[in-house]
C-alpha cells in the first residue's frame, strides 16, 4: 500500500491536496464561518495547532482569484471529496466570490521595532502586489500612486497603518465586492515585543492597523482573525462591538484547531500504527477545547513521522521544540511558596484552580498571581478539567494536559535547579559531610530543598538524584552512584583522591511520616551494614570509612552518621 506523506510544515491548503498529502478535513469550518454572521471573528488557540493551514483554506475558498493579468485561477477543485461539498449551494455559492487579503505575522520577530515593522510593512507590502492587476481599472487611477508607495515600501507608518482599508476599498471598486480579510497570527508580534522591549509602540501601530481597517470598514464583507491570546485591554479591537472571540473555553469552532480522537484513531490506523494510539495518547491528548477532546496535531503527526519507519521509536515532546517554552522558566523563576506548591500539585498530577482572565495582556502577565498561570492555560499548557462561577467571576480548575507537556515543565525545572545549585556557595554542605557534622547537613540540605519545586514523585530515586547533584564538586572528592559492593548497591560513595583520608557511603530512605524520620536514618546504616556497601571501597585500599544514613519526608530529612568498625 502507498501511504500519502505526513505534511511536516506543511501550512499552504492548495500544496496540502494538490500534492496529496494526508490531511484532516477540517472545511466544515467555512459553513460555521458563515452560519455565524460575525463580521470579525478572533479565533485564539496554541501555537502549532492548524492555525495558519486553516487560515490558507478559507483563503482559497473564498478568494476570486487572478493572475498578474487579471485572469481567474480556479481553486474549487480542491475541495472535490471535503466535507464542506456536502453542506449544500448556499454555502458552495460563496466559492470564489470574494477579493480577499491576506497577511500573516507569524514571522515577525525581531530584535528591534525598526526591524518587526520592516516585515510586517514587507508583508503588506507583497499582498498588495499580489493585487497590482487591479490598477487597470480606470476607476483606480487616482489610488495607484499611493498604491505603488505601499507596495514599493516607500510609504510613511500611517500609509501601512491604513493600508487594510485603502487596500479592500480599492478591491471593492475593481470586484464590485466587499473584501474579506484574514489576519493570521497577529499576536506573534506583540508576544514578540514584549520579550524585547517594545511593547507599546508594537501595540499602536496594531491597533491602528486594525482600527483602520476592521471598525468602520464599509469595504469589508468580513474578516477572520488568529493569534494564542484575546489582546483587548489595550484597544487593539477598538469599537469592534460584533467581534466574536473564539477561545478554547468557546463550545463554537471547537474542534477545527487540532485533531478529535476519532480523527487520530484513523491517523494511527491508516498507518498501521494501531498498537502506538495509547502512547499518542498517553502524550500528545489531554486538551479540552469547547467540549471537545483535542489531541496536539503537530506532535500526533512528527509521532507517526518518526515511528511508521522504526515501529520501536520513544515518543518525544515535539512541541517542545516549536512553542515558546520561555514561560515555563519565567513562572518558575517568579515562584514564590504558593506558586512553588502548585507546581509540585500539577507535577503530581494534581489539580489547581485560577480565576481566569480571558484578555490578559502582554504587559499585565506579571502583574496579578493568577495572569500567568492563564496566560499558560491559554497557550496550551494546561488543560480545563472544569469551570464555574462565583458572584461575577469565572474559576477554571487545571491539569497538566499530557506527557509532552508534563516533560517541558520537568526539563525546565531540571534546567533551574541545576542553574541554581550553580549560585550557591556548597561549601557549608560539603564542609559538614567531611566533619560529620549531622546537624548542618541537616540544615543545609533542608534549607536548599525548601527552595527547590519536586518535578517528580518524591521517591528514593528523586531523592537520590537531588543528592548526587548537591555533594558533586566536593574538594578533592569524587561521587560514585549505584556502585557495586558487597551484597547488592549503595546508594552513594563519596570517595577521597587521596586514600588515607575518610570515605563515607550513604544510603537513603523516604518516609511518608514525619515521625518515622529517625527509624528511617538508622534503618539506611543498618542496610549498608548488613549488605556490606563499605566493600567497595576496603578493596580499593581506604581504611577510614563512615556510613550515612539519610531519610527524607517531603522537603525534610534527618542525617544519622556511623563510622565503619571492622568486625
Amino acid at each position: 500500500m502507498k501511504y500519502r506523506p505526513l505534511p511536516i510544515g506543511i501550512s499552504d491548503f492548495a500544496e496540502m491536496i494538490q500534492k496529496e498529502f494526508y490531511y484532516v478535513d477540517k472545511t466544515t469550518m467555512i459553513k460555521e464561518l458563515l452560519d455565524n454572521q460575525a463580521k470579525v471573528t478572533l479565533f485564539t488557540r496554541p501555537r502549532r495547532f492548524g492555525k495558519t493551514l486553516n487560515m490558507s483554506m478559507l483563503k482559497y475558498y473564498f478568494e476570486d482569484d487572478r493572475d498578474w493579468q487579471g485572469n481567474r485561477r480556479d481553486w474549487s477543485d480542491l475541495f472535490d471529496g471535503l466535507k464542506i461539498m456536502e453542506a449544500g449551494e448556499s454555502y458552495l455559492a460563496h466559492r470564489g466570490q470574494y477579493p480577499v487579503i491576506y497577511l500573516t505575522f507569524k514571522d515577525s520577530k525581531r530584535e528591534s521595532f525598526e526591524r518587526s515593522y520592516m516585515e510586517m510593512e514587507r508583508v503588506i507590502a507583497e499582498e498588495f502586489e499580489r493585487h497590482d492587476f487591479i490598477l487597470e481599472k480606470p476607476e483606480l487611477a487616482k489610488g495607484k500612486e499611493h498604491f505603488w508607495k505601499i507596495m514599493r515600501r516607500e510609504g510613511s507608518q500611517n500609509d501601512y497603518e491604513t493600508a487594510i482599508l485603502f487596500l479592500s476599498k480599492c478591491l471593492e471598486i475593481y470586484y464590485g465586492r466587499k473584501a474579506v480579510v484574514l489576519v493570521d497570527e497577529y499576536d506573534v508580534p506583540l508576544e514578540n515585543a514584549f520579550t524585547c522591549g517594545f511593547y507599546n509602540e508594537m501595540v499602536n501601530f496594531i491597533r491602528a492597523l486594525f482600527e483602520s481597517g476592521l471598525k468602520d470598514n464599509t469595504s469589508l464583507a468580513f474578516s477572520a482573525i488568529t493569534g494564542c491570546l484575546r489582546v483587548s485591554k489595550e484597544s487593539i479591537f477598538t469599537g469592534l462591538n460584533n467581534l466574536n472571540i473564539v477561545s478554547v473555553r468557546s463550545t463554537g469552532f471547537d474542534e477545527y484547531f487540532g485533531f478529535k480522537v476519532d480523527e487520530v484513531e484513523k491517523l494511527c490506523h491508516y498507518y498501521d500504527l494501531d498498537d502506538k494510539y495509547d502512547t499518542v495518547k498517553d502524550w500528545y491528548n489531554g486538551y479540552t477545547f469547547g467540549q471537545t477532546d483535542i489531541y496536539n496535531p503537530w506532535s500526533v503527526i512528527k509521532y507517526i513521522y518518526d515511528a511508521r519507519p522504526n515501529h520501536d521509536w520513544l515518543p518525544m515532546s515535539y512541541w517542545a521544540n516549536t512553542s515558546s517554552n520561555s514561560i515555563v522558566k519565567t513562572l518558575i523563576d517568579r515562584a514564590g511558596d504558593e506558586e512553588r506548591e502548585k507546581i509540585e500539585t500539577l507535577l503530581a498530577g494534581g489539580t489547581i484552580v485560577i480565576q481566569i482572565h480571558e484578555d490578559i495582556t502582554y504587559n499585565e502577565i506579571y502583574d496579578e498571581g493568577d495572569n500567568l498561570w492563564n496566560f499558560m492555560f491559554f497557550t496550551g499548557y494546561f488543560r480545563k478539567v472544569r469551570e464555574w462561577m462565583e458572584g461575577t467571576k469565572i474559576f477554571a480548575e487545571l491539569t497538566i494536559p499530557n506527557k509532552e507537556v508534563l516533560y517541558i515543565f520537568e526539563q525546565k525545572i531540571q534546567k533551574w535547579f541545576h542553574e541554581k545549585l550553580r549560585g550557591r556557595d556548597m561549601h557549608p554542605l560539603h564542609d559538614a559531610v567531611i566533619a560529620k557534622d549531622c546537624a548542618v547537613m541537616e540544615e543545609e540540605i533542608n534549607d536548599i530543598f525548601e527552595e527547590t519545586i519536586s518535578y517528580m514523585d518524591q521517591n528514593e530515586y528523586y531523592y537520590h538524584g537531588m543528592m548526587a547533584g548537591l555533594l558533586t564538586g566536593i574538594k578533592g572528592y569524587t561521587v560514585r552512584s549505584n556502585r557495586e559492593g558487597g551484597k547488592g548497591r549503595s546508594d552513594l560513595l563519596v570517595k577521597p583522591v587521596r586514600r588515607s583520608r575518610e570515605a563515607f557511603v550513604i544510603e537513603f530512605k523516604v518516609t511518608k511520616d514525619f515521625e518515622e524520620l529517625d527509624q528511617k536514618a538508622d534503618e539506611a546504616i543498618r542496610q549498608i551494614e548488613d549488605r556490606k556497601y563499605e566493600m567497595a571501597l576496603r578493596n580499593d585500599g581506604y581504611k577510614y570509612i563512615s556510613y550515612y544514613g539519610i531519610a527524607f519526608c517531603g522537603k525534610e530529612c534527618v542525617v544519622h552518621c556511623r563510622p565503619y568498625e571492622a568486625g
